[in-house]
């Protein structure tokens, strides 16, 4: 369901419930765009369009769509009709047209093509993890997911979220990991990498289907680069590529939990709701293995730590 996995930590509890965020995200549901309008965004089913609630809950986890359709209007058509419309004016007219003429042209032209120009739609998936306090994105884009983001903060009013801030740096953490072979037991190295150097972020090696083990590429580590990208596998659950804001690329669930979910007899809405039902539970234990190897809650946000039972209050 997921392909990638944004995160960004709630600094509060999510106060609404599947029934309340359904009632605030219908008030933006996706409306495809009018004849002179260039894109538009809003909240859609995700469990796809023969459904209507635009909230699917599952375990504390509320699993939301959003809908963007853009016309698609070539920059070098624009260009070409204008030309087209200047030489018409410039030969008929005996006059130069001047720049300001020229983008008022341009902006008419546009208002005259929009209608006719074909649309493109993406729809981009999320959830809230009530429970452990995550926003998931499923987007490769920072500035896409940033914008669903945003989205989904202008429907509620208020949605303090924020990238996670790391106590260590996963550069550093997953660079040892390669160059000491010293990764937890329950993740193992793949087989693909992205090297940078640490005072030029220009200089970058990418690596696919090599042994990051052989020397070639740690000599690479040893001369100064450091992991900015990691292919993983987790306690053979979820495999991914791991990058240095703690995004997910690649993002794909172990076959074996998967083998539950053969069954022809079930349709496609019923194949999401278990597909997210395993996804959303093996990503909530992953991110709290991150907290623990990367610190991603500041200690005012952790959960309290249980009280020893020589301290408990008797009943």
């Amino acid at each position: 369901m997921f392909k990638n996995a944004r995160l960004f930590r709630l600094d509060t509890p999510f106060g609404l419930d599947a029934a309340e965020l359904e009632e605030r995200l219908a008030t933006r549901r996706f409306r495809p765009c009018g004849p002179i309008e260039t894109a538009t965004l809003g909240w859609a089913a995700p469990l796809g369009e023969e459904t209507a609630a635009l909230v699917h809950g599952v375990g504390g986890c509320l699993l939301m769509c959003a809908r963007k359709q853009e016309r698609l209007l070539p920059s070098a058509a624009v260009a070409e009709a204008l030309d087209e419309r200047v030489a018409e004016l410039e030969a008929g007219e005996a006059r130069d047209v001047g720049r300001a003429e020229r983008r008022r042209l341009r902006e008419q032209i546009v208002n005259e093509m929009l209608p006719r120009a074909f649309t493109r739609s993406r729809r981009t998936m999320l959830y809230v993890d009530t429970e452990a306090g995550w926003l998931v994105v499923d987007s490769a884009s920072e500035k896409q997911a940033e914008d669903i983001v945003s989205l989904l903060r202008e429907t509620l009013e208020s949605l303090p979220a924020r990238l996670p801030d790391p106590a260590k740096t996963p550069t550093a953490v997953m660079t040892a990991w390669m160059l000491e072979d010293s990764a937890p037991s329950d993740f193992v190295t793949g087989d693909a990498c992205e090297l940078r150097d640490a005072d030029d972020t220009a200089g970058v090696i990418r690596c696919s289907k090599q042994d990051l083990s052989s020397d070639e590429i740690l000599n690479h580590l040893r001369a100064g680069k450091r992991t900015t990208k990691l292919a993983l596998e987790w306690d053979e659950r979820l495999s991914f590529t791991l990058a240095e804001d703690l995004s997910l690329k690649r993002l794909r669930v172990g076959d074996a939990l998967l083998e539950e979910l053969d069954d022809d007899e079930m349709d496609p809405a019923m194949r999401l709701d278990a597909e997210f039902a395993i996804l959303a539970l093996q990503l909530r234990q992953l991110i709290a293995r991150f907290d623990e190897l990367f610190g991603l809650i500041p200690p005012d946000l952790a959960a309290p730590a249980p009280v020893p039972a020589s301290q408990e209050a008797p009943f």
